[in-house]
C-alpha cells in the first residue's frame, strides 16, 4: 500500500496543478454531482445546518426558524448528502495534503491572527446565509444555475473585498512584525526530499476511511450519501492541490495586479455553466434564488470577511487539513455568522427588510435558453476582460514608477 501511494505521490501529487486545470475539473465534477444527486458544491448551508445541530443539543428548539425550515434542517450531519460532501472535502483535503507532504502544524505568532480569523468567519458566514450563498454556492453553483442573485453576490463579493484589502493593511490587523535574527537554512530542491513515512500511513489510513464510509453507504442502501463523500473528498482534493482559495484571487488582484487565480475561477465558472446547463436541459430543476439588495449586501459582508479571515470557504479549509490551526477560528466563526443570521431572519426582521418582494429571477425562464446561454457567456466574458484590463493597468502602473525621471522628460 504504501509503495503504492509512493508512486502516485510522485507521479501525481507532487506534480505542480495549474489553477487553471484544478478549476477546469472541479467545473466538470462540480456539474456531474449536480446532475448526478440534483444537488449542489456547497458548504455554508451544511455550516448553518451544523450551528442548527449544536442549538438542538443544549434544548434550544429550532424547529420555528424560518431560515432552518427554508434550508431544511433535519437529522444530523451523517444523514445528509451536504453533510458528507463537507466531511467529503476535509478528509480529501486531508489526504492531499499528507500524501503530497504539505501537511504541517503552524500556530500563528500572533494572538490577534485568532481574533481576527474568528470575526472575519462570522462576517463571512453572516453574509453567505444573507446571500443565500457562499463563494461555492454563487461564483460555482448560482451562476452555472443561471439564478440572477449569483451576479449581485459577486458584484457584492468584488467590493467587499477591495473594502476588506484596505482594511487588512492597518495596523489594527497586521500588528507589528516579529523580527528574528539566525541563518536562513538552504533551499532544498523539491526532486531531494525524501518521503515522509509517517505522513504517507497517515495518508493511506484516510483513504481507507473514504473507501469504507463509500462502501457502507452504497451498500445500505442510502448511495447519495456515499456518493457526497466522494464527490467531497475529490473536491477537496482539487482545492487543496490547487491551492484554490476566492480570497486570494481577488486580494492578489486589488493588491498586485495578479489574475491568474481570478481568471482560473472564470474558466471553471464557464465550464460548469456549460456541463450544468445539459444537465437542466434535460429535466434537472436549477436551485434560484432572491435577487435581493440582501444578495448585494451580503456579498460586500462576506468579502470583506474572507480578506479579514485569510480566507474563503475553500481556502480555511484546505489550510486546516495542512495543519494550519488558525483557520479553526475561521470555521468556528462562519458556523457562528451563519447561525446568527438564522436566528435574526425572522427574530429580526432581516427577510423582511432586505429580502421580502425580491423576485427568484431564472435566466432561463426569463430569456430563454439562447437568451440565457448568451447573457450568462457575455457577463462571464466581461468579467475575465475586467482581470485582464486590471493586470495591465496594474502593470503600467509599476512600469511608471520605476521609469527614471530623467527619461520621462522630454526635450
Amino acid at each position: 500500500m504504501i509503495a503504492f501511494l509512493e508512486r502516485i505521490q510522485e507521479r501525481f501529487f507532487n506534480r505542480f496543478w495549474n489553477p487553471f486545470i484544478v478549476l477546469v475539473f472541479a467545473g466538470v465534477f462540480a456539474a456531474f454531482y449536480f446532475g448526478l444527486t440534483g444537488t449542489l458544491w456547497a458548504v455554508t448551508g451544511e455550516f448553518t445546518r451544523w450551528g442548527g445541530n449544536f442549538l438542538q443539543l443544549f434544548g434550544v428548539d429550532t424547529s420555528k426558524w424560518a431560515y432552518f425550515n427554508a434550508i431544511k434542517l433535519k437529522g444530523e450531519p451523517i444523514n445528509r448528502t451536504d453533510g458528507w460532501l463537507v466531511m467529503g472535502m476535509l478528509l480529501g483535503g486531508l489526504f492531499s495534503a499528507l500524501i503530497s507532504q504539505n501537511f504541517k502544524w503552524k500556530v500563528p505568532r500572533q494572538k490577534r491572527r485568532w481574533v481576527w480569523g474568528f470575526v472575519g468567519g462570522a462576517l463571512a458566514g453572516f453574509g453567505t446565509r444573507l446571500a443565500m450563498g457562499c463563494n461555492l454556492a454563487a461564483f460555482f453553483t448560482g451562476v452555472p444555475q443561471f439564478s440572477l442573485h449569483a451576479w449581485f453576490f459577486i458584484a457584492g463579493t468584488a467590493l467587499g473585498t477591495y473594502i476588506g484589502v484596505k482594511l487588512a493593511v492597518l495596523p489594527i490587523f497586521k500588528g507589528k512584525p516579529k523580527v528574528e535574527f539566525g541563518i536562513r537554512p538552504a533551499k532544498v530542491s523539491s526532486s531531494t526530499i525524501q518521503p515522509n513515512r509517517r505522513q504517507l500511513y497517515a495518508a493511506a489510513v484516510v483513504f481507507g476511511v473514504l473507501v469504507l464510509i463509500a462502501i457502507y453507504y452504497i451498500s445500505s442502501g442510502q448511495p447519495m450519501l456515499g456518493l457526497a463523500a466522494l464527490f467531497g473528498a475529490v473536491f477537496g482534493m482539487l482545492i487543496q492541490r490547487g491551492q484554490i482559495c476566492f480570497t486570494s484571487g481577488l486580494r492578489d488582484l486589488w493588491l498586485t495586479g495578479r489574475g491568474t487565480m481570478a481568471k482560473a475561477i472564470i474558466i471553471g465558472m464557464a465550464i460548469q455553466t456549460v456541463g450544468t446547463a445539459i444537465f437542466i436541459y434535460k429535466g434537472a430543476q436549477p436551485v434560484i434564488h432572491w435577487a435581493s439588495l440582501g444578495s448585494l449586501l451580503g456579498g460586500v459582508m462576506f468579502g470583506v470577511g474572507i480578506v479579514i479571515a485569510g480566507g474563503c470557504e475553500t481556502g480555511w479549509m484546505y489550510r486546516l487539513m495542512e495543519g494550519q490551526v488558525q483557520f479553526i477560528a475561521v470555521g468556528i466563526g462562519n458556523i457562528v455568522g451563519a447561525t446568527i443570521l438564522a436566528y435574526g431572519w425572522d427574530h429580526w426582521g432581516i427577510f423582511n427588510v432586505l429580502v421580502k418582494g425580491a423576485p427568484e429571477v431564472n435566466l432561463i425562464t426569463s430569456l430563454g435558453w439562447s437568451g440565457a446561454l448568451f447573457v450568462t457567456g457575455a457577463l462571464l466574458v466581461i468579467l475575465y476582460l475586467l482581470v485582464v484590463w486590471k493586470e495591465n493597468s496594474y502593470t503600467k502602473k509599476i512600469a511608471r514608477r520605476s521609469t527614471p525621471a530623467s527619461k520621462k522628460t522630454t526635450a
